[in-house]
């Protein structure tokens, strides 16, 4: 009788992961009733209401940039980061079933669901993009690589965010609730809809703490070189932000895997 196959810790932790993906993939895509419909029409919904918005106002350019685009961009790369969080967040708590098979941890789950969330909004990015390009706005970057570090920061933000949150919202479902309440303003706080660099002093060095306001006007800069971002964007204090958001959230993962799975 041959010998059963060993595997090593990177092959199961590769197969658990696969095996997530595709179980992930077919609840967000196809877990009910034109669920890929819906992914799209969040931010298609978002940028209309802001567009007739502006347009009322007669806003024809934010900060150097055509109106549509500003939003646009601005949009799609704050949902790379809520996306991403939200998602992740609940990760655990949505997966507790799996959990009776012990090749399978929390942060398995946390991981796989912000990777997939980053994969669909990359797809949702490139469509409204494309969408963007039909009515005619100019939406190709000048600068490729900052707009991908930018979007890239964002994302690994949400993860960070998504892999502290979901332990919270695990262990305490009021505390999770908090942060659900906690991140709301920050729509408003992250120059989604206005823009940080009009904002007097010293209010607009506060609203610069927060390293969405970086991320996403790196990403505007990307797209238009001639926008008129804050003073001091600094792309490398969202990646700051992030990297200790992940740290500390991988460190909580693996302190904390036991109470999560025991809930």
């Amino acid at each position: 009788m041959p010998a059963p196959l060993s595997r090593s810790p990177l092959t199961i932790t590769l197969a658990v992961w696969k095996a997530l993906l595709l179980r992930e993939a077919l609840s967000r895509l196809f877990g009910r009733r034109a669920a890929w419909f819906w992914l799209l029409l969040e931010p298609v919904f978002h940028v209309a209401y802001l567009m007739v918005i502006f347009a009322v106002i007669r806003v024809r350019h934010v900060g150097g940039i055509a109106t549509p685009l500003w939003l646009m961009v601005g949009l799609l790369a704050y949902f790379m980061f809520q996306r991403a969080s939200r998602q992740a967040m609940n990760a655990v708590g949505s997966n507790q079933a799996l959990f009776v098979y012990r090749q399978v941890l929390p942060v398995d789950t946390v991981l796989v669901r912000a990777g997939l969330e980053g994969a669909v909004m990359v797809v949702v990015t490139m469509l409204m993009l494309a969408g963007g390009a039909l009515f005619g706005l100019r939406v190709v970057p000048a600068d490729p690589l900052l707009v991908l570090g930018a979007l890239a920061g964002m994302w690994l933000l949400g993860l960070g965010l998504g892999l502290c949150s979901s332990v919270v919202a695990e262990l305490s479902p009021e505390g999770g609730r908090l942060l659900l309440m906690l991140m709301r303003p920050l729509y408003m706080l992250s120059g989604v809809v206005f823009p940080i660099a009009m904002v007097p002093q010293p209010y607009r060095d506060w609203l610069a703490l927060n390293p969405l306001v970086h991320g996403l006007d790196a990403v505007r800069l990307g797209f238009a070189p001639y926008y008129h971002e804050i003073p001091g964007l600094d792309l490398g204090y969202l990646y700051e932000w992030a990297m200790v958001l992940v740290l500390l959230g991988l460190m909580l993962q693996v302190a904390l895997a036991r109470r999560m799975v025991m809930q």
